[in-house]
């Protein structure tokens, strides 16, 4: 199986800060395109003793990943925009919308080229009606007319202001991270929020940031069928959010467990709809 991978963050602390990194964090201070190969193509998890189902055959690692901005600061946005451009992994961008003067993209307006695939609207603290987020609608427009996606960071309650922006902007694709759930435990009035994301026909999802430090195969295999009913095998990929990911299991573990949760549904989640979706 070619694993595509929506959803990775790079950084290097010596390069430039991270406003919300911390040693008690368990996170490198460097998370290079050459450290994410290298956990990429690291061993499957063993399974004798649990089932014969077969392991993911991943080869070398994936053929291919986005990094998403995991800060706002312009030093980022261009160490990651020249990654895109040499990395044979790594081969488009996602920044963060850091409102600014210079244009609808706001801080990264400058740097925008074709390796920048999209721009996250990362407010999981912010308002639960989106208010606050300054030059929104323009936002939407400007990615719109440029061929690129709009990303939302957000936590449950403000889904459906996410689902009213898509509504508002039908000619921009929306694409929403870790089911706006994360590690977060699933209710009710979240999988209600997820739907009426879902029901705007140009929003789609990442399955990422989901796993937990525990092994929970039945809080996956739960969050894949929600997020299956309510997207369908067109709007939904696969996302590692390595290397956060890595405080509780492996790539090839995180791989090996979604992959038993998504089960025999549609492969295109593994990497032609992130490919559709961001315009590569």
């Amino acid at each position: 199986m070619t694993v595509v991978d929506a959803h990775i963050h790079l950084w290097d602390l010596s390069h430039f800060s991270l406003s919300w990194f911390r040693h008690d964090l368990g996170l490198p201070r460097a998370a290079s395109p050459a450290d994410f190969r290298a956990a990429a193509s690291g061993p499957l998890v063993e399974r004798a003793e649990r089932d014969e189902t077969p392991q993911a055959d991943l080869g070398p690692g994936p053929v291919s990943a986005t990094a998403v901005q995991a800060g706002d600061t312009l030093a980022e946005m261009r160490w990651l925009r020249q990654i895109a451009a040499v990395d044979p992994v790594v081969r488009s961008v996602v920044l963060q919308y850091a409102p600014g003067p210079e244009g609808w993209a706001g801080l990264a307006t400058p740097v925008l080229n074709d390796r920048v695939r999209g721009i996250r609207v990362a407010t999981p603290g912010g308002a639960g009606d989106l208010s606050d987020v300054p030059g929104l609608d323009a936002l939407c427009e400007g990615a719109a007319a440029s061929g690129r996606v709009i990303e939302w960071l957000v936590r449950p309650e403000q889904l459906d202001a996410v689902a009213q922006v898509a509504v508002r902007h039908p000619h921009t694709t929306f694409v929403l991270c870790h089911l706006g759930l994360g590690a977060a435990d699933p209710t009710p009035g979240w999988r209600d929020a997820l739907q009426r994301v879902a029901a705007a026909p140009n929003a789609a999802a990442k399955f990422s940031g989901l796993m937990t430090g525990a092994d929970d195969p039945g809080r996956l295999e739960a969050l894949a069928t929600t997020a299956y009913d309510a997207f369908g095998a067109e709007r939904l990929m696969f996302g590692s959010d390595w290397p956060m990911s890595s405080r509780v299991a492996s790539y090839r573990q995180l791989v090996d467990r979604v992959e038993r949760a998504w089960g025999s549904r549609p492969d295109g989640f593994w990497g032609p709809v992130f490919a559709r979706s961001y315009g590569l």
